[in-house]
């Protein structure tokens, strides 16, 4: 077993000088996207605990791209002043993400809906119609 060592260099009195609302943390992680297949559309899922459907931007950019771009807009609330955060990582400030769409997604019937924690983006996909051809070959 190996023993642990923790980073010295900076004392933990100072935590609380750089862990403000002033000077956030800068760790930011995307979240989690799915992405499903199935024979009549692909179906995107984009984890987004607590959000609701006000943070988001969901549209087609000029380039025929899905953008998906979420924003969690938070307010300052009045805390109780008996107790302070020690530490707080109750924050997820934006998201931007820029998905290429294949050529066979109508464009004109994406849909997209947030239930219990998740984005879900429906991209059907462009029905193509068989056309069988019958005709009649004459023998020589």
């Amino acid at each position: 077993m190996y023993p642990v060592y923790r980073n010295s260099w900076l004392p933990e009195v100072f935590n609380d000088f750089f862990n403000t609302e002033n000077m956030p943390k800068a760790n930011a992680t995307a979240p989690a996207i799915n992405v499903k297949e199935t024979a009549d559309e692909y179906i995107v899922e984009l984890a987004a605990p607590g959000m609701s459907k006000e943070d988001f931007d969901v549209h087609i950019n000029v380039d025929g791209d899905l953008n998906i771009k979420m924003e969690s807009k938070q307010e300052k609330k009045e805390e109780d002043k008996k107790a302070h955060y020690l530490r707080r990582e109750f924050a997820y400030s934006k998201y931007e993400q820029t998905l290429i769409l294949p050529d066979d997604v109508n464009r004109d019937n994406i849909a997209a809906r947030v239930a219990d924690g998740v984005l879900t983006v429906d991209l059907p996909k462009v029905k193509k119609e068989e056309n069988k051809v019958t005709r009649q070959i004459t023998v020589d």
